[in-house]
């Protein structure tokens, strides 16, 4: 059995060995002789997988520890009997997270309060649910959007566009990148879309590029239809527009989801799919592989400060989204391709990110309401008066 896995999936060398002979290569420069006598392939986004990847090759199963698909010829795959699959869910909690540090550092730098507003979410998938969750512990509004998922279950929680995009204060898209069928997403946020925004909106995507068409949203920016805009994916990445770089608050080079345990449940996720594929019991276990907490306690007086400054300040000594905006700005000079090797570089550089759970929160001074938001953020909390 013969196994290639792309790098920046951790420990896919150690899973992926207890099936077969592992080969680890460079993702997006992987081709079609790096292949050829694989049986399994280990994916993430970077690499496009179709015919001109795999034919001709022994490739029986491909398997991407990312949650999208676009990368994928699917249609084909199916064609040729190669069966694969993908780890949805695996990040979802991260990009979650990387939701909470937009708002709150965005609430922070302009001088705005989150609670009691309204954000709009589209797509309401693995994501989008605890992106709902964590919107609701702090305090927002939730008007949610998915048609697949209404259609399927007739819920009424489930809104139009035309309903929630007038009223919401705060955007956010979660859906995946389709072109086709019944409910296709490519410039799903194009000039009319924007036009039925509420005016001076912020506005979030850490979904797929392409779901936003690029000039449409600068026109909605330069109108004041949307006053701040969270970009971490960027249409025909890994190059990325510097127009739209210097008009997004917050610019991140798809990195949302690359916490530490996000990636690692990739692994995890495509690896025991490989083992059912196979026909294996699962050998490989991560849990003893997981360093310590980056930061396992922080020691936070609530004192008589606004709850959400004291939010901003716990999220942010644990996720520094704004160390993650000034490392992309860093290579906005130069052309497409050196734009496009910065970013590259920084998603295969990614400092190791942990998430809220692995941090234990010892709150002084703070009234109960704020440990529970904290609690519902994902932290453990320890309150003392």
């Amino acid at each position: 059995m013969k196994i290639v896995c792309v790098r920046n999936m951790p420990f896919a060398e150690e899973a992926f060995s207890t099936l077969g002979t592992t080969t680890v290569l460079e993702g997006r420069a992987l081709t079609a002789d790096d292949v050829r006598d694989a049986d399994l392939l280990a994916i993430r986004s970077t690499t496009r997988v179709d015919r001109g990847l795999l034919e001709g090759s022994r490739v029986k199963f491909v398997g991407t520890a990312t949650i999208g698909t676009d990368h994928m010829d699917i249609p084909w795959l199916e064609e040729q009997g190669i069966a694969w699959c993908s780890a949805a869910g695996c990040n979802a909690n991260s990009v979650s997270e990387y939701f909470v540090a937009a708002l709150l550092c965005l609430a922070q730098r302009h001088g705005f309060t989150l609670a009691g507003r309204t954000v709009g979410v589209v797509g309401v998938g693995n994501v989008g649910r605890l992106v709902v969750q964590k919107a609701e512990a702090l305090g927002l509004r939730v008007l949610q959007n998915d048609p697949p998922r209404y259609e399927q279950t007739g819920d009424s929680v489930f809104m139009p566009l035309d309903r929630i995009l007038p009223e919401a204060d705060i955007l956010t898209l979660h859906t995946p990148m389709e072109k086709a069928g019944a409910h296709p997403t490519f410039h799903l946020a194009d000039t009319a879309f924007f036009q039925r925004l509420k005016r001076g909106c912020l506005f979030v995507n850490a979904a797929r590029g392409a779901i936003v068409d690029s000039d449409a949203l600068l026109r909605a920016m330069a109108e004041g239809l949307v006053a701040h805009a969270v970009l971490d994916t960027w249409e025909g990445e890994p190059a990325f527009r510097t127009d739209v770089l210097d008009r997004a608050d917050i610019a991140t080079p798809h990195i949302a989801g690359h916490s530490f345990e996000g990636k690692v449940m990739g692994t995890v996720m495509v690896y025991r799919q490989a083992c059912r594929f196979l026909g294996r019991a699962p050998a490989w276990r991560h849990e003893p592989l997981m360093p310590e907490p980056l930061v396992p306690e922080l020691d936070v007086e609530a004192g008589e400060r606004q709850p959400e400054a004291v939010l901003r300040e716990i999220v942010r000594r644990v996720y520094d989204i704004e160390a993650d905006d000034r490392r992309l700005r860093e290579g906005r000079e130069g052309g497409a391709a050196a734009r496009a090797a910065h970013f590259d570089a920084l998603r295969k550089n990614y400092p190791m990110r942990r998430e809220f759970p692995f941090t234990r929160v010892r709150l002084r001074g703070a009234p109960e309401p704020l440990g529970e938001t904290v609690r519902r953020l994902g932290f453990q909390v320890e309150t003392a008066g």
